[in-house]
């Protein structure tokens, strides 16, 4: 692989990495009523490059704050 592909490959991935990490961390700090639909959208926002805009979608406005501080 030359320096152009390895570019082009991070330029594309990375965003998409992030934003799925911060998807995870989002659900995590994120109280959706029960444990069960916690794990769904904690499952759906761990997908590769798709996850976490299904969870912005439909998810991101269905959970709320958590009233715990500090506890994920």
């Amino acid at each position: 692989m030359d320096l152009k592909t390895i570019t082009v490959f991070l330029t594309l991935c990375v965003p998409f990495f992030l934003m799925s990490i911060w998807a995870i961390v989002d659900v995590a700090l994120k109280d959706f009523g029960t444990i069960k639909n916690k794990v769904i959208w904690g499952a759906i926002a761990a997908i590769p490059f798709i996850g976490f805009i299904i969870y912005l979608i439909f998810g991101f406005r269905k959970g709320k704050k958590s009233k715990t501080p500090g506890i994920l």
